[in-house]
């Protein structure tokens, strides 16, 4: 699934217009950009949360080169799975 079809869901499991739901949808993730880019975790109860991390500088290779290379630290974005996610995707069909 991608963007447009998410919105054309949005669009008809709510009864809004299409322009309606890709503002919503696009509100939701700005918000969660926002928020986690400050720091902060968002937790949607049920579907999971995302967060920030980060990751230590560390010495590489150079596949090419075999070269060892200098790779320098960096924040990450972490997303964990709520249980009723993780349940809906491991549910065993009958």
């Amino acid at each position: 699934m991608n963007k447009t079809e998410l919105i054309d869901a949005i669009a008809t499991d709510c009864e809004i217009s299409k322009a309606a739901a890709q503002r919503a949808l696009e509100s939701v993730v700005d918000n969660v950009i926002k928020a986690v880019t400050k720091g902060s975790t968002v937790q949607l109860i049920g579907f999971g949360s995302f967060s920030s991390g980060k990751r230590a500088a560390r010495t590489g290779r150079n596949p090419r080169t075999g070269e060892a290379i200098k790779i320098a630290a960096a924040k990450t974005v972490k997303f964990t799975a709520g249980k009723a996610f993780k349940d809906a995707v491991n549910k065993k069909k009958k």
